[in-house]
């Protein structure tokens, strides 16, 4: 992926520590251990990072600008309805998480970084990109009939967002065991059943 934030060996250097988190957990991820991989010294690995925070803000940043663009490509399909968007969006955020289970760790490791405003407010504008984006497909359903107006549109949003991300944690709980794709399919077309008025 083409990414101007970032430098090639900056981007060398994310792709290796989203492989060792795969492989070995976030906490067998050090400067030492990723250096080791990547067979540079301590102080090259540090010309381009100044910290293990900052790594993971990197990787998380990485993450969310393939998201922007993966998830604009779907909300830019005029031909689907409101229902059909948000199983697309899942769809491909749960397959991108199945591909991808560091970024899940990371998202899910507040303890770590609790004290990082920066990696805490990358996390947090993450979850609102999807709120939006959720926030505008309940409300196009209200608006064209499809959804009904019982439950606002954004207690609609929470119950989708909480649903998925218990159904996340519960696979990374798991040891990517139990099948994220089938089970946060079940919980959206349990939770779009409940909402549709043309059922």
């Amino acid at each position: 992926m083409k990414n101007n934030k970032f430098s090639e060996r900056q981007i060398e250097i994310i792709e290796a520590a989203t492989k060792r988190i795969d492989e070995h957990g976030i906490q067998d991820l050090t400067i030492k251990t990723l250096a080791a991989d990547l067979n540079l010294s301590e102080a090259a690995l540090y010309r381009h990072f100044k910290s293990k925070n900052e790594i993971l803000l990197g990787l998380l940043t990485y993450f969310i600008e393939e998201m922007k663009d993966r998830l604009d490509v779907i909300l830019s399909n005029k031909d689907r309805s409101p229902s059909e968007l948000l199983k697309d969006l899942f769809d491909s955020q749960l397959k991108t998480f199945v591909q991808k289970p560091s970024v899940v760790s990371v998202i899910f490791s507040e303890s770590i970084f609790q004290f990082n405003k920066e990696l805490s407010s990358t996390v947090s504008s993450m979850m609102e990109l999807m709120q939006n984006h959720i926030e505008s497909i309940v409300k196009k359903g209200q608006a064209n009939g499809s959804f009904s107006k019982i439950v606002g549109v954004s207690t609609t949003t929470t119950i989708i967002m909480g649903g998925m991300r218990i159904t996340v944690l519960k696979w990374k709980l798991s040891g990517h065991k139990s099948d994220l794709i089938k089970d946060g399919n079940k919980v959206l077309n349990g939770i779009l059943k409940m909402v549709e008025t043309n059922h």
